[in-house]
């Protein structure tokens, strides 16, 4: 037979098209089944889980993040507007987590941010702006006292500041000393004692 000759079939011709036939369907038992799709999620979760412990224990994940302050204080004490107070021997669980000295127009502010051993924040705030003035800022505009606290440094106004909050306040002619937070009140008291 001649190889010119050769005639295509529909299926050996090109662009021509075979039959057809329709795609096999899986039978119901071999269809996923939802433990299948459990166990593939498992797959992704295990290894999420095991990162989020590894974060938490090993490289203390939950920690404060914790600043130094000592150039905000070294600042404010060279500024001179007002005499600064440094807390003295908070224990380890005490975390300073902001650090800020700012000059204003009408007086200067040092804000010292922690987190208390609860874990909630306090804000250490020295400031030589009256107190007409810093304490609706810092307090709210409907803070009320509420009584006093005594340290070695003199007597501190306890208000009832924002919602939430608590504030203990030490004003003088040339300075004001607020120390307010959501927390306990023995931890503003400590931190309070604490200042010297």
């Amino acid at each position: 037979m001649d190889p010119t000759s050769r005639t295509d079939t529909p299926a050996d011709a090109p662009g021509g098209a075979a039959e057809s036939s329709p795609a096999p369907r899986l039978a119901r038992d071999a269809e996923r089944a939802p433990r299948d799709m459990i166990m593939s999620l498992a797959v992704l979760l295990v290894p999420i889980a095991l990162l989020l412990i590894l974060y938490r224990t090993l490289l203390s994940g939950d920690a404060p993040i914790t600043v130094d302050p000592a150039p905000a204080i070294q600042e404010a004490q060279q500024a001179a507007a007002f005499t600064v107070v440094v807390p003295q021997g908070l224990g380890d669980d005490w975390h300073t987590s902001s650090a800020t000295f700012r000059r204003q127009a009408d007086g200067a502010t040092l804000r010292l941010g922690y987190v208390d051993p609860d874990s909630d924040p306090i804000q250490l705030v020295e400031s030589s702006v009256p107190a007409a003035t810093l304490l609706p800022g810092e307090l709210g505009a409907k803070a009320a006292a509420k009584g006093n606290f005594r340290t070695d440094d003199g007597v501190w106004t306890v208000y009832d500041a924002r919602p939430g909050e608590r504030a203990l306040v030490l004003a003088s002619p040339d300075r004001t000393i607020v120390v307010v937070g959501k927390t306990d009140m023995t931890n503003l008291q400590a931190l309070a004692t604490a200042l010297g």
